[in-house]
């Protein structure tokens, strides 16, 4: 790696994993911590309200396809950018691509030009497993594995995280990606399993379940994932591909089976609803590379974490609700109304 860390630039840090990871750095680091976010339908400033004011916090609303906005920040002396910002929902994607496109890899392009630029000692690209496609009944995700993506959304990803791997081929930028699996816990925006079957059990809603619900992913909680990209940006060799996993393997059904038992809610609750096209069946990541290279290892059990999140979302029932309100509910009509 080159020079060191002291400002990073973080996009997309009014997200979910984003705002975790701010909030993890500013904790844990002096670093100097900038972050862009469009604050678009999942970027909500509120989600960082309780550190707005720290000394080294700054935030700047825009666009990562905005090259003069981009540059500018870059110019600030910026020693490493994390890229999160993303539009990351598979039915979104599958409503309308071009968002897809213009945020995952025209913006993912707009970075790279940026960190040529002006140096960047450090550009990690956080990409997810839904680039492999969908596993059968074993087997695992290793960072060998074929990209295979099935939806608009993985498909983007995988566009993105290839600019990525040239940049470094071509122009020897020092890049590294990170895939991984399914997150959870605090801020999640509630369109997502869990914070959604949270939500929608606390109110007395059906919960809608795709197909027949055994769909399979590997969880794993948010702040696992975040000491992950921590290591990886400090440590990770440069051009690596680390695959990030929870090794905990739960059908849907299962989770939201999980939730109605934490919440006393019963499972007349769950409806079962058409399934939606393209719908990976399994995925599974083997974070072994991670694992032996760097020495990380998930902290936190299943069991622990899912009840700190449900714990979360029962305390913070005015966070979500403002969320699920206006926009959010026309597009959850249109996902689900004709299908319970």
């Amino acid at each position: 790696m080159g020079r060191e860390i002291r400002t990073i630039l973080i996009t997309g840090g009014c997200g979910f994993i984003g705002s975790n990871f701010v909030r993890y750095m500013l904790r844990n680091y002096d670093y100097t911590v900038i972050n862009v976010d469009k604050l678009t339908y999942a970027g909500n400033l509120e989600n960082l309200s309780d550190i707005s004011d720290h000394p080294n916090y700054e935030f700047v609303r825009g666009d990562i396809a905005d090259k003069a906005l981009i540059q500018g920040l870059a110019s600030k002396g910026v020693d490493a950018i994390i890229n999160f910002a993303a539009e990351s929902h598979v039915d979104r994607s599958i409503e309308d691509s071009r968002v897809f496109i213009e945020t995952n890899v025209l913006g993912t392009q707009v970075l790279l030009d940026a960190s040529r630029e002006y140096g960047i000692s450090r550009f990690v690209q956080i990409s997810t497993d839904e680039v492999y496609g969908s596993l059968g009944p074993t087997g695992s995700f290793t960072e060998t594995s074929p990209l295979a993506p099935n939806s608009p959304y993985s498909a983007s990803k995988t566009a993105a995280d290839l600019l990525v791997r040239a940049y470094c081929k071509t122009y020897g930028l020092p890049s590294v990606i990170t895939r991984c699996s399914n997150n959870y816990g605090p801020y999640q925006f509630p369109e997502k399993l869990i914070p959604l079957m949270i939500s929608n059990a606390l109110e007395d809603n059906p919960l809608p379940v795709y197909g027949d619900g055994m769909n399979v992913r590997d969880w794993i909680f948010v702040e696992d994932h975040c000491r992950a990209i921590d290591v990886i940006m400090h440590k990770g060799r440069e051009g690596a591909v680390y695959n990030i996993g929870g090794n905990n393997e739960v059908p849907n059904i299962e989770i939201v089976k999980i939730i109605l038992k934490r919440l006393n809610k019963p499972e007349s609750l769950i409806k079962f609803v058409e399934d939606r096209p393209g719908h990976d069946r399994r995925y599974a990541i083997d974070s072994a590379k991670l694992r032996k290279e760097l020495g990380w290892d998930t902290l936190y059990p299943f069991e622990e974490a899912i009840d700190l999140t449900v714990r979360w979302y029962v305390e913070n029932q005015a966070w979500w609700k403002k969320v699920k309100s206006g926009e959010y509910l026309k597009y959850y009509e249109r996902m689900y109304g004709h299908r319970l």
